[in-house]
């Protein structure tokens, strides 16, 4: 099965456990009244949105370039992870509001073993389908399915809190306890959601990555010596499963055109197999003699 159909597959099977979660988890709600139970069912209910958004971003991220969009459309992915992200907000500070009104007006959950049952089921499949997601997503080199796949493990740890709350008021006789471990569980969303959002901000706006900024310097300073050849200008930008590599040879003077073009095709071709991630490469050839009187402010991009 080619990369592209087991993404499509897993975001497919990840649209229908988010169903059978929040089925799940709101009858658990019905059942016991649980603030936390309430708050764990609020982040289903986002999570499923933004499991929708993913699955169609995901159908465009696999449409080729066209005239409107030469560069492809790997970009929705970080549009995805972003509306991911502050929709895990939004359910956070739901939760926080809700569990603040129970513990100021003393709520108390009422047939505690039932909803446990419950939502343990839940967290069982997110468990595994958030490893699985996670595992395909990197794999296959998905920015959304990797985002879904950490959203799902967030909304097990929120099911977990959920039922260390209602076993604190089991043990303890204390009521508050169930919008505690809700306040608690919405903090530990908040932390999720702003990582997302951070991520599809750093895409949006072309923050370069530390780590192929190195691979690529290394690899080029290394390839480009080996030639007799110099380079600058390097620069690559982001565009989900693949970076776009900008760089300028500098070459001597009385090399010709075929020659220099070849000399250029075999080092893009060593480094895109040197980096770990996927690149397309696009040189500019220059000549060493009239650089600098050609090209003055080269060296603002550098």
């Amino acid at each position: 099965m080619s990369s592209n159909k087991s993404s499509v597959l897993a975001m497919r099977i990840s649209l229908i456990a988010s169903f059978v979660m929040l089925v799940l988890k709101m009858g658990a709600y019905l059942v016991t009244q649980s603030t936390a139970i309430l708050g764990d069912a609020a982040e289903s209910v986002v999570h499923l949105a933004a499991v929708t958004f993913a699955a169609y971003s995901m159908s465009l991220v696999g449409k080729p370039a066209d005239a409107d969009h030469r560069y492809g459309h790997g970009k929705v992915e970080f549009f995805s992870a972003g509306i991911e992200g502050m929709l895990i907000i939004v359910a956070a500070v739901f939760i926080i509001y809700e569990s603040i009104q129970h513990w100021l007006h003393g709520v108390a959950p009422a047939n505690v073993g039932n909803g446990v049952l419950l939502v343990v089921a839940t967290i069982i499949i997110n468990g595994g389908l958030g490893a699985y997601l996670i595992w395909q997503g990197r794999k296959a080199k998905s920015l959304i399915l990797v985002s879904n796949g950490k959203h799902v493990l967030t909304d097990g740890w929120t099911s977990l809190g959920a039922i260390v709350g209602l076993g604190l008021v089991t043990f303890t006789g204390w009521a508050a306890w169930d919008p505690i471990c809700g306040l608690l569980m919405a903090g530990n969303i908040l932390v999720s959601g702003y990582g997302l959002v951070s991520r599809s901000v750093a895409g949006l706006m072309d923050v370069a990555d530390p780590e192929l900024e190195e691979q690529l310097n290394e690899s080029m300073a290394r390839e480009t010596a080996a030639r007799g050849v110099s380079f600058h200008a390097l620069r690559h930008r982001d565009a989900g499963s693949i970076h776009w590599v900008d760089v300028h040879f500098l070459f001597r003077g009385d090399i010709s055109l075929r020659e220099a073009h070849l000399i250029a095709t075999d080092i893009e071709r060593a480094v895109h197999s040197s980096v770990q991630k996927q690149v397309v490469i696009t040189s500019h050839l220059e000549c060493e003699d009239d650089h600098d009187e050609l090209h003055p402010n080269d060296d603002q991009v550098t």
